[in-house]
């Protein structure tokens, strides 16, 4: 199976980050996490990227705040799939990372989930990985079908209580 890379801006974005690694566990995905800077590390950002083929890796989650440049860096040095994670952080409470991360240039495409959406980062890298791989398309069928029935759990007791 291949392996997701997961990379942050920052130390500080490992909570968020957290959950993204904690999804790709509970599906049994190989991960790698690292801290590269778009603006700090440069050099070690695009030698990831440019190599992260060859050492195995199907896709590339990359995770920052403020001004975000990570995923897309990260995508102009690799033709894997990447996503980008804005982070929460400074004033605007994430806003200026969502819009650096999904205004990408033509040919450099950077899928983006939500402000802090790691485990949908984590979910997207399963479901390409499940393209070609049954039991994990199988796991995910499974994840689907439980969290339809916790949903409909909290319904029932909603309706019990309030629909006399």
């Amino acid at each position: 199976m291949k392996k997701i890379g997961i990379v942050m801006g920052s130390d500080s974005d490992l909570p968020i980050v957290k959950k993204a690694m904690d999804m790709l566990e509970s599906f049994g995905v190989p991960y790698e996490v690292h801290v590269f800077s778009a603006h700090r590390t440069p050099l070690e950002a695009a030698e990831f990227s440019r190599t992260a083929r060859e050492r195995g890796f199907g896709a590339i989650i990359a995770a920052a705040g403020m001004a975000a440049h990570l995923a897309g860096a990260i995508a102009a040095n690799t033709t894997l799939p990447v996503i980008g994670i804005p982070v929460v952080s400074g004033n605007l409470g994430g806003i200026d990372a969502l819009l650096s991360t999904v205004q990408m240039p033509t040919g450099i495409p950077v899928a983006t989930v939500a402000v802090n959406g790691a485990g949908n980062a984590a979910l997207l890298c399963i479901q390409m990985l499940a393209i070609e791989d049954k039991e994990l398309a199988r796991a995910l069928d499974e994840k689907r079908a439980a969290d339809a029935k916790k949903v409909l759990e909290k319904n029932q007791a909603v309706e019990a209580e309030f629909n006399k």
